[in-house]
């Protein structure tokens, strides 16, 4: 994975006490964001490009760019819903995020409303782009030729070289997008969520987050408690983890998801090319990725680098659905056809067929470095990436992301890290005993963060628990069409 690819599920990215965030002059005692800003009726109308018969309905939603000033600049927040399929039963509307920061609700809930569909029965489903992201003043940071080269550039870990890269990132996002940057952290969208949940006239937000999901579901809840309704936080975050932490043990969790997806794919033999353990197979992968590193490989105007090819093997283990196209990509390209690589390196990435870009890979870094005073430095982010360089090398480079908050341009904020949601309806949290992106021990830490909260562990791989588990799935259906909170500490 690009040392300057960020991970597409850091919480804090995906980084994610209530005295914080009163004090930043929250409602803590859930009054509504409505009541101090302006609520204008949303206009309903089918999204663009999509066809009348799918259902889908977009909307802006106003919000204050600076809830300091209510009645100042308005920024436009992109919703996108699905009506419920049995409207005599309706229990209102079921909010998604995700994941990211920097992913865009809506672009997933039109891609993934069918793994919803036994809530959308009963619930409106939607979602939206977070202030920052796509539709709703999206970040934008390097033009695409540019993030092209950046995204592919080896790391090198060398200070003065990290450093230059940084600088030049941070400054391109001051440049195009200064203005929204000081007001995009999670406080903030969780204030716009308020407003959603008012604007579409519901009482109590019932909510489904997932990754950074969780901790605006989590900042939410210790804001407007009393407006929470059904929230579950799915591959949750520890909110209290620093930058540094969160890398090492982001990184070691690709390495252990990595190793399983070897052994795995060696006791396939009839299928698996790389070898017939796990240590050959492990060769086989670290040998490929060598020969990039020296020979990089043209797919047409493009180079794919070893960089490349970290960041598309990172892409396929984020689920164990994606392992075989993972062991095809592999073996194409160790026979010196590294297009699947390229492929899920450009899914990872954001990156459109037409060369273009998502917001996400400038809105995450301007996201986590908003929710955050820590500014660790180029030289200590290296350091980190240097001492895993030997219990994982694939994933260590990763970690020198970690120094790009130290040359941003605006300042960030803490209040964010602090959450309990005394006072709020229970919440389900749950976590994947071998998730990569958001390791296992971040869901307890969060569950007992949240004093309201009950945990539901999944044994098993890939990120996220719902649509893996029947059991897991039966119990947040449960929960979410019924109300019966699920028994804390199941295990499915």
């Amino acid at each position: 994975m690009s040392r300057r690819l960020w991970r597409a599920t850091l919480a804090g990215i995906v980084g994610f006490g209530a005295a914080g965030l009163g004090a930043a002059g929250c409602g803590s005692k859930g009054t509504a964001t409505a009541g101090a800003t302006r609520l204008d009726p949303l206009s309903w109308s089918q999204c663009e490009q999509v066809s009348t018969s799918s259902g889908f309905e977009c909307a802006t939603m106003n919000v204050p760019l600076d809830y300091a000033k209510p009645d100042g600049e308005q920024i436009g927040i992109a919703l996108i819903r699905l009506k419920a399929t049995d409207p005599s039963r309706r229990l209102g509307s079921l909010v998604f995020n995700f994941g990211g920061p920097g992913g865009s609700g809506v672009s997933t809930l039109l891609n993934a409303a069918s793994a919803f569909s036994v809530l959308g029965r009963r619930y409106d489903l939607v979602s939206f782009d977070p202030r920052g992201v796509d539709r709703s003043s999206g970040v934008r940071c390097l033009d695409d030729r540019r993030m092209d080269q950046w995204l592919a550039e080896e790391p090198n870990l060398n200070a003065v070289k990290e450093r230059d890269l940084d600088v030049e990132f941070a400054n391109a996002c001051y440049q195009r997008s200064g203005k929204i940057l000081p007001y995009i952290g999670t406080v903030n969208a969780a204030r716009d969520m308020d407003m959603l949940r008012a604007t579409l006239g519901d009482s109590r937000l019932n909510y489904f987050g997932f990754s950074y999901g969780t901790h605006l579901g989590a900042v939410y809840a210790t804001l407007y408690p009393k407006n929470v309704g059904r929230m579950v936080l799915d591959s949750a975050l520890d909110p209290s983890v620093s930058m540094l932490e969160m890398s090492k043990t982001q990184a070691l969790g690709f390495q252990l998801a990595y190793e399983d997806y070897l052994a795995d794919c060696a006791k396939t033999r009839q299928s698996c090319t790389l070898g017939a353990d796990k240590a050959t197979a492990n060769g086989a992968v670290l040998a490929l990725l060598d020969e990039l590193g020296n020979r990089p490989v043209k797919v047409g105007d493009r180079e794919v680098t070893a960089t490349i090819a970290r960041t598309g093997i990172t892409q396929a283990l984020y689920s164990r659905l994606t392992w075989p196209l993972l062991t095809d990509a592999l073996t194409d390209a160790r026979k010196g056809d590294p297009v699947g690589l390229l492929a899920l390196a450009d899914q990872y990435a954001g990156r459109q067929p037409n060369g273009t870009y998502s917001t996400l890979q400038s809105s995450l870094p301007a996201i986590l470095c908003a929710d955050t005073t820590e500014r660790p430095t180029v030289d200590q982010a290296n350091t980190l990436a240097r001492q895993l360089l030997k219990p994982t090398p694939i994933f260590a480079a990763t970690a020198a992301s970690a120094g790009m908050c130290s040359v941003w341009r605006t300042p960030g904020e803490d209040t964010n890290k602090h959450v309990n949601a005394t006072g709020s309806n229970p919440i389900v949290v749950v976590g994947v005993t071998h998730d990569p992106a958001t390791p296992y021990q971040w869901a307890p830490r969060l569950a007992g963060q949240l004093r309201t909260a009950v945990l539901l562990t999944l044994n098993g791989e890939g990120h996220g628990a719902y649509g893996q588990s029947p059991c897991i799935d039966t119990a947040v259906n449960a929960y979410l069409n019924d109300g019966k909170v699920p028994a804390n500490g199941l295990t499915c």
